[in-house]
Order: C-alpha cells, then sequence, then structure tokens
C-alpha cells in the first residue's frame, strides 16, 4: 500500500480539507467596511478578498490571482456606493457569492466571473468592457447570468431570464453554478424582504433552482438552499424539525461511537480512513420523520468513511458487513452505477451489538469533493478545448460535462411557444428526478426521464420525423409506442414510408418528456382535420374465411377422439406437443412451451399422449405486421400463393397508428416450407414482422 494510502494527511484531498476547515466563518458586514475602504496596496489582493484567495488557494494551490485582483477592484469601484436592502455595502454580495464558490473548489475564471456577476447588469460597466478587460470565457458567463431588461419583457423577464440562463449553461456549465451561489446568498439574507415576496422567491428556488442544483450534483448548495426554503414555505414544520433537533442535541448521540466503533475495525484491518458523523439537515430530518415516525438516536446523522481509493471503499464496505450486522435492504452501489448527477459512493447500514442502526456512506476523497460541489468540482471543462465563443455567437460549444437532461431542456425549450408555457413545462420537468437509458438499434444511447414511453423515445431520436412513428421494437419484441421503458432497454422505432403521417391525439396520454408533448400538440394544432380524423371509431376488422380446419395431421391416441389444433400456439411438424382432454370429448393439441399447457395441468386436465401423422402437410396461424397502404392484402395474398399454400382464413385489423396486423390460418403441403413461406411474407413492401401465432 502507498504512502498516501496508509497516511491520510498525506493525500492531497484530505491536505486540501483540513487546510479549508481550519479557516473562520466571515463577518460579511467587515468585509463591506473594508471593500469601501478599497485596496492598500498596489501589489497584493485586497483584504476584504483575502478570505476568497486563501480558500482558493486551499483547493488550487498554484493559481494565479491576477485575475481575481483586478475584477475586485472592478467590481469594487462599480457598485461603490450602492447598498443591499440589508444595509450592507453592495459589494458584500459578490464577495459573499466569490466565497461560496471557492469553498467549494471553483477555478479561477469562475470567481472571476462571480466577482462581476452583477456589474453589467447594475452599473455603467457593459459586456464590451468586460470582454477586453477579462477575455471572452469571462464576459460569456457574466452575459449567461445577467438577468434580461424588464422594460423590454415585462411579467416574462423571470421566465425569459432563465430560458437565457439554461442555453448559456449549454455552452458552458459554470453559468449556473454562480446563479445557484448567488441565490443562495440572496435566501440567507431574505428577512429583510416582505412575507410574499420571500415566499415568491423560495417558490421559484423550490421549483427550479433547488432541482437545477441536485442535478448539477451541487449538493452542499442543494441542502441549505432546501433548508431555507422550507423555513420560509412551512415554518410550523420548520419550528417542529428545529425542536427535534435541538431535543436531540441534549441526549445522548450513539453516533460517535460508533463512529469509533468504525475507526477501530478500518485500522485493525489495515484501511487508512477518516470517519465522520454528518449531522442531517433539517429537510433530511424532517423526510426521515414522516416515513420512520419517532425518531431514533442515530437518524439524526449518517456516518461518512473517506478513503484514498476505488478498491478501498469495497473493503471498507467488505469489513463493515463482517464486523456489524448489515441491514442489506439498505445497501446501493453508486460507484459501479453512478446517479445522473456524477454522484458515486456506497451507501449501507449497519446494526451495532447495541441495537443501534447507522446508516454509512463510504467514498473517495474525490467522489466526496464530486458530491459536495457536483460539475463546480470539474474546475474548467474546457481548458483543453477551444476558446470559448463570445457572448452573441449562436454557435453551441462542446461541452464534456453536459448531461442528458440539459441536452433535452436545451432541444424543448426552442419550441416552447411562450414564456408562460415554458416556465410550467420546465418546472415539470424539473420535477422528474430520475432518470434512465436505453440503448437505440443503432448503437448509440437515449436518456430519458423515468416512466418514459417509446414515443419520448422517437422524438428523443427522430424529431420531427418521428410524427410517421407506427411501432417499436422493445428487447426484441414488438411492442406499442404507449409501452413504458426500463433503463437498459433496446428500442428500435419504426417509422411509416408514407411522409404525411402524424401522430394521434392519444400520444399525449402517453409521452412525458416536454419535447414530445410540445411537438405532438404542435402537429395537431397545425393539422385539425387529421386530429379529428384519429378520434373516430375504428372500422370492423376485415376477415376472409376458408374452409375450417380441425387436427391436421395430429394424432390423439385415444380412440374416436377429435383433434384441434390449439389457436394460441399453432403447433405444426416436428414441434414437440402435448395434448389434454377438454370439453366434448375432443383433445387440444399445444406446443410443449405453450403457457396454456401449465394451466392444463394446474387445473387437473387429463393428458393425452399426441404424435403427428408421416404425412408432411399441416395447418398454421401466422401474424403478419406491416404498414398501411393499398393492395398490401392482395401483395400478401399473392406472396402465399405463390409458395403453394392454401388460405383456409384471413382476417385484417384496421389501422391503428398507421400500422396493420394480418391473421392468416394457412394449409401448407410440406412443413418444411414454412421458413420458406415467412420470408416471402417479410420481403413484401411494407411488412416488417412475421411470427407464428
Amino acid at each position: 500500500m502507498s504512502a498516501e494510502a496508509t497516511n491520510p494527511e498525506a493525500h492531497p484531498e484530505v491536505r486540501s480539507e483540513l487546510r479549508r476547515r481550519g479557516r473562520t466563518r466571515l463577518d460579511l458586514r467587515r468585509l463591506g467596511r473594508a471593500a469601501l475602504l478599497g485596496p492598500t496596496s498596489r501589489d497584493r489582493l485586497p483584504d476584504a478578498i483575502g478570505h476568497v484567495a486563501e480558500a482558493h488557494r486551499a483547493h488550487h494551490p498554484d493559481a494565479d490571482l491576477s485575475l481575481l485582483r483586478r475584477a475586485y477592484l472592478l467590481a469594487e469601484t462599480s457598485h461603490r456606493g450602492q447598498m443591499r436592502k440589508s444595509g450592507e455595502p453592495y459589494i458584500t454580495h459578490p464577495l459573499a457569492v466569490t466565497l461560496i464558490l471557492a469553498e467549494l473548489g471553483a477555478e479561477t475564471t469562475t470567481l472571476t466571473a462571480s466577482l462581476l456577476h452583477d456589474t453589467v447588469e447594475d452599473t455603467d460597466v457593459t459586456l464590451d468592457q468586460v470582454r477586453e478587460e477579462f477575455g471572452d470565457e469571462v464576459c460569456f458567463i457574466v452575459d449567461g447570468v445577467t438577468k434580461v431588461e424588464k422594460i423590454d419583457y415585462g411579467a416574462a423577464a423571470e421566465p425569459e431570464t432563465f430560458r437565457k440562463m439554461l442555453v448559456a449553461t449549454g455552452n458552458d456549465v459554470r453559468v449556473m453554478s454562480i446563479k445557484l451561489a448567488d441565490r443562495l446568498h440572496n435566501m440567507r439574507t431574505l428577512g429583510v424582504m416582505r412575507p410574499e415576496k420571500q415566499a415568491r422567491i423560495a417558490k421559484v428556488t423550490r421549483d427550479v433552482l433547488i432541482p437545477l442544483a441536485e442535478r448539477l450534483g451541487v449538493q452542499a448548495l442543494k441542502t441549505e438552499l432546501e433548508d431555507l426554503v422550507f423555513a420560509i414555505l412551512h415554518p410550523e414544520e420548520y419550528e417542529t424539525t428545529r425542536a427535534l433537533i435541538a431535543a436531540h442535541a441534549g441526549e445522548r448521540d450513539p453516533l460517535p461511537a460508533i463512529a469509533e466503533s468504525v475507526r477501530t475495525v478500518l485500522r485493525d484491518a489495515g484501511i487508512a480512513a477518516e470517519v465522520q458523523v454528518r449531522p442531517r439537515h433539517f429537510v433530511s430530518v424532517h423526510r426521515i420523520s414522516r416515513t420512520r415516525g419517532e425518531l431514533r438516536g442515530s437518524d439524526f446523522g449518517r456516518i461518512l468513511v473517506l478513503v484514498a481509493e476505488n478498491a478501498d471503499c469495497y473493503g471498507v464496505l467488505g469489513e463493515l458487513h463482517t464486523c456489524f450486522t448489515p441491514v442489506v435492504s439498505e445497501f446501493k452501489d453508486f460507484i459501479a452505477a453512478p446517479k445522473f448527477n456524477l454522484y458515486q459512493s456506497l451507501h449501507t447500514a449497519v446494526a451495532t451489538p447495541q441495537g443501534h442502526v447507522a446508516e454509512v456512506i463510504v467514498r473517495t476523497w474525490q467522489m466526496h469533493r464530486v458530491a459536495e460541489a457536483g460539475v463546480v468540482a470539474l474546475g474548467n471543462p474546457y481548458a483543453t478545448g477551444t476558446a470559448p465563443e463570445a457572448a452573441d455567437c449562436d454557435e453551441e460549444r462542446v461541452d464534456p460535462t453536459r448531461p442528458g437532461w440539459l441536452s433535452r431542456l436545451l432541444d424543448w425549450q426552442q419550441s416552447a411557444p411562450d414564456p408562460d408555457t415554458f416556465w410550467s413545462v420546465l418546472r415539470a420537468e424539473l420535477a422528474q428526478d430520475r432518470e434512465i437509458t436505453v440503448f437505440r438499434a443503432d448503437g448509440g444511447t437515449l436518456g430519458l426521464p423515468a416512466g418514459a414511453s417509446c414515443i419520448d423515445a422517437a422524438y428523443a431520436q427522430h424529431g420531427a420525423a418521428a410524427h410517421g412513428c407506427i411501432g417499436a421494437r422493445v428487447n426484441g419484441r414488438l411492442t406499442s409506442l404507449s409501452s413504458a421503458l426500463a433503463d437498459g432497454d433496446t428500442v428500435q422505432l419504426l417509422l411509416a414510408q408514407d411522409a404525411t403521417s402524424g401522430p394521434a391525439v392519444e400520444w399525449l396520454d402517453h409521452a412525458r418528456t416536454p419535447a414530445a408533448r410540445i411537438a405532438i400538440s404542435s402537429w395537431l394544432q397545425s393539422h385539425p382535420d387529421r386530429a379529428l380524423a384519429t378520434t373516430t371509431a375504428a372500422r370492423a376488422p376485415l376477415s376472409v374465411i376458408g374452409a375450417r380446419g380441425g387436427g391436421g395431421n395430429a394424432v390423439a391416441e385415444l380412440p374416436d377422439a377429435t383433434v384441434r389444433l390449439a389457436g394460441c400456439c399453432t403447433p405444426v411438424p416436428p414441434d414437440a406437443v402435448a395434448g389434454f382432454l377438454v370439453r366434448g370429448g375432443a383433445v387440444t393439441v399445444h406446443r410443449v412451451q405453450c403457457a396454456a399447457v401449465a394451466q392444463m395441468r394446474a387445473v387437473g386436465r387429463t393428458s393425452v399422449a399426441v404424435h403427428w401423422r408421416a404425412t408432411a402437410d399441416c395447418r398454421v396461424t401466422l401474424l403478419a405486421e406491416s404498414f398501411g397502404r393499398p393492395h398490401l392484402l392482395a401483395d400478401l395474398t399473392e406472396a402465399i400463393a405463390r409458395e403453394g399454400v392454401e388460405v383456409v382464413s384471413a382476417t385484417v385489423e384496421p389501422p391503428v397508428e398507421q400500422r396493420v396486423r394480418h391473421s392468416y390460418t394457412l394449409q401448407l403441403p410440406d412443413a418444411t416450407g414454412l421458413p420458406a413461406l415467412m420470408r416471402a411474407m417479410r420481403d413484401v413492401p411494407g411488412v416488417y414482422d412475421v411470427r407464428r401465432a
């Protein structure tokens, strides 16, 4: 084992964490007074952002702080004389936002843009000045965070501001990290505003910004935002939870003793690790109390184990499950299968001999950074790429950190017809907090929200061309477009050849993604006559009936018994078959793999031995799936006739979603010709599947 693994303090992540924990909390009022006094020396950073520099150097020891110095000077001079509603100098706000990001480990460019994020909106500084002084990258981020003018957008200013920020976030995820830190500081100082305005800001934070923080993995910001929103929107429940936590503080907490036992176990096993007790935040305690009722002492926190390497995580897990009693239902492996927001950890729960149950989280130091800071911990994702575009450039930048949900947001927001629709759909989209990945037939993948259907997959893959989708195969089996998809499914979408095909009104009942719903609604509104046609009653099936058949060449070893081939599985030679005596003394013949065989045996039907005659002819029922087109029935019948096969009966169902289903009962002169017959039917234009019933 390496020296870093045996000595936790030798690991760079540990050293960074220890340096960070050694700093005292800051007095932002004192920083504001220092900001108004200005810098004391041209050669060093002003005292007002000394704490920002210290926090930044803890994560980035070699950072060049000259950009921060210049950004602070510009922000301080441009905001000089402005005051916040709390009475503090305005410069305390960008300083506090920048400090939040510095504590999370943001790189220098993000901190520079954070210091300047309100200058273009609230002062005479222009984007051109920011670009000239700090470059295109800082300018792009500052412009992405800047609100749109209310004078131009009126009541739509807030939705359009978020739309603008989302588009900018698609090009640079650091835009949203600054917005989240900005909202956190505003929520911390919200007490000076009127209660109705506090509630309005808290609701937007709850509906939009907290889900965005969750999806970007910035748990440190998300948990504090949740608590602040909880206190404003649910004051009575907040006070009850606060009283629970206060009462627990006066009791004996079992978690420190359990943590010490864990340290001893890991020390004896030779695994270098830091073990901490992590108190739950208010919202987490509230959720646990609603789920479990009366809380135990160990419910108020969790044990966090930090190690150096991925392999050590599983070593810790093995020791915990060996030396304590594991609660198997609580185990989750987010290392092998990370969450869609970059989160990785092992979750488990163990019971001690004293009867306490403690939840344990195991992760590496790097996983811990990402779990707390999310995309902020990734640094500058564009450091090795091309230079960022100017703020007014329409060309999209390639972002290696862009998750699938963000790509979906960027896709559908362009189609949102008005700000109200965008705002309501955005909140509905962010409320879906789980994501699945499905595989396309061509080997690609699609990221979809949990509960998405084949319709959602069609629009995610094909865009407007999905209007002509008529069906899908999921894991190789033909299914309807309304079928819900599961994580890991393989989906092949079937598109109609008719360019005029369109979606049915019923698709809206099964579409979960905003992109699909907006596209379907737009098409139906532009084709009102076609939309009405899809709601008309279905026609009765068309049937062609020939001579009725019986048991074909199946023979039952029961004298004078009538033999019938089961329609559910249509056995043909040389299928392995089973026979059962049914009402009227008849024998029904099934393939042995047929589900009806088990049902017959379960209800005690008498089994009868059956076999095939030496003759080669047989009867079989085939199902054909096809696109709707003229002369299809005639072409299929001709293909069957060319194979020398007799049609006993045929049924053609009315088209559904441009898809037609045919059922043929056929008399074959030779069972060996069945594969060739099915190939001939599949070769008919428009037919995409032929299978036995």
